[in-house]
């Protein structure tokens, strides 16, 4: 398997694997692919970390990242990547696919001088990956609480010391609800789903928060 940057001419089948992957797993239909689609014209988008996964000259798996900030408890505002959305191609996954473009975020990544990488995302898989609760650091997401979601990997030694703060992702991640329905009758049709499993399990994760007290 080959992972490199994406293609301007791969832009439709990346965004066909971003909602076969995503499709009714947090929410009946998904958002992800159109996320991804306004992504690439962001100011922050990163292109040297917009990766694909390739097997066989198809393209198994996608990950994207932009940049974010900390606006950190000392008066700073401390540069981060926001990773995300990371999409594998069901038939595919379990097989390391997103562990491989995870670790080529975090070696490319360092690279180009970030210091972290941020994301919101389920702890079971993450903290497999390298990632920990950005509580540990005093990290907080955009209502100023600690959220159990919330998860910071350090890209070199004492890079997330005196960081503790308010994490802001990219508004980008903030899309309308009638432009994803356009977008995505660009798309074979499919159904819908609501309440699976995946869907309550991610709604529960996503309430687990608590407040800051300084």
């Amino acid at each position: 398997m080959e992972i490199r940057e994406e293609k301007i001419s791969e832009y439709r089948e990346t965004e066909q694997v971003v909602r076969e992957a995503f499709w009714n797993v947090y929410a009946p239909g998904c958002s992800e692919h159109y996320l991804v689609h306004r992504m690439r014209q962001c100011p922050g988008f990163v292109p040297a970390l917009d990766l694909v996964a390739v097997e066989k000259g198809k393209i198994v798996g996608h990950v994207a990242n932009v940049e974010s900030y900390i606006a950190g408890d000392d008066g700073s505002r401390y540069q981060v990547l926001s990773l995300g959305p990371i999409a594998v191609l069901p038939q595919h996954q379990r097989a390391g696919v997103g562990s491989q473009l995870i670790a080529q975020v975090k070696r490319r990544g360092k690279q180009l001088g970030y210091r972290a990488i941020l994301l919101c995302g389920d702890p079971a898989y993450y903290t497999k990956q390298g990632f920990e609760a950005a509580e540990m650091y005093r990290i907080r997401n955009g209502e100023n609480q600690f959220a159990d979601a919330l998860l910071v990997c350090s890209l070199y030694e004492g890079a997330l010391e005196q960081m503790a703060g308010i994490y802001y992702e990219d508004s980008i991640y903030q899309v309308d609800p009638a432009a994803v329905k356009e977008f995505d009758r660009q798309f074979p049709p499919k159904t819908p789903v609501s309440g699976t499993p995946s869907q309550r399990r991610f709604l529960e994760m996503a309430a687990r928060c608590k407040p800051f007290t300084p």
